[in-house]
């Protein structure tokens, strides 16, 4: 499959705030490009997917007191996913997974972030992390007549970035987080789906030195699939920041094309 899609994002950048940066007014004007495919391992369902993202970012922020501002353009960084599922889900042909009936389907995941994105140590806002992360993941879905619910648990861990600002030396820890989703199906390849993502964790260390911001956020979201035929299909989705004790204070809406090659 090859998506196309657009996104808009406001609001907050929120892992530089502990350098001052307070306030912030930011929008992220983004466009991406990803490629899955879908194959058989050992007669179990699996995927590989890459997404490529280009952004433009603007907006101001208070430094210490004093309004800063920034507009910068560029690649994002570059994540790659494989997941398999290991219960449910058998690899099926195209003509076969048109009769498929869905139960419980339990599966695992691997992502990685590969820093590819624009990035200026001597900027404190960048599009690129400068890092690598690995994020290992488990979820677990049950189908009920046209509804799906689906339950899922993964944890993030960074490497070290040696060149934030100010010549900084910044560590991270992992950040956990779940997610619950609801889904109705209208139709084949026509849904709308609800979802709640719970994070906690993710403190930062400046030169081994840390700060008392650790993540504890509640996020609501929902997408709605629209099928035209068998290849083609919109996505649009949105979602928003419910509870914020520290980061992913920010909101989102986006759209998305799929283009899938049907055997």
């Amino acid at each position: 499959m090859l998506i196309m899609g657009y996104g808009h994002t406001e609001g907050a950048i929120p892992e530089n705030a502990i350098l001052g940066l307070e306030d912030p007014d930011l929008n992220i004007e983004s466009a991406f490009l990803a490629y899955g495919h879908t194959f058989s391992f050992f007669g179990r369902h699996s995927k590989f997917d890459v997404i490529m993202p280009y952004s433009t970012l603007d907006g101001t922020a208070q430094q210490f007191g004093k309004e800063v501002s920034r507009e910068v353009s560029g690649m994002g960084d570059t994540k790659a996913r494989i997941s398999l599922n290991l219960l449910g889900a058998p690899a099926l042909s195209f003509k076969e997974f048109a009769d498929y009936k869905a139960d419980v389907v339990i599966g695992v995941s691997l992502q990685v972030t590969i820093p590819t994105g624009q990035y200026d140590g001597s900027r404190l806002i960048n599009l690129g992390a400068n890092r690598w992360s690995i994020k290992p993941g488990i979820g677990i879905s049950k189908s009920i007549s046209k509804y799906t619910f689906e339950l899922s648990a993964d944890a993030e861990f960074y490497s070290t970035n040696d060149d934030f600002y100010g010549g900084i030396t910044r560590k991270q820890e992992p950040i956990y987080s779940t997610q619950i989703h609801a889904l109705y199906t209208f139709q084949r390849g026509m849904w709308l789906g609800l979802g709640a993502t719970y994070f906690s964790g993710g403190e930062f260390f400046n030169n081994d030195i840390g700060a008392d911001n650790r993540l504890s956020n509640l996020r609501l979201g929902a997408t709605f699939a629209l099928p035209f035929n068998k290849q083609n299909a919109l996505r649009l989705y949105l979602n928003s920041g419910i509870n914020t004790r520290y980061g992913t204070d920010f909101d989102a809406i986006g759209i998305a094309w799929q283009y899938n090659w049907a055997d």
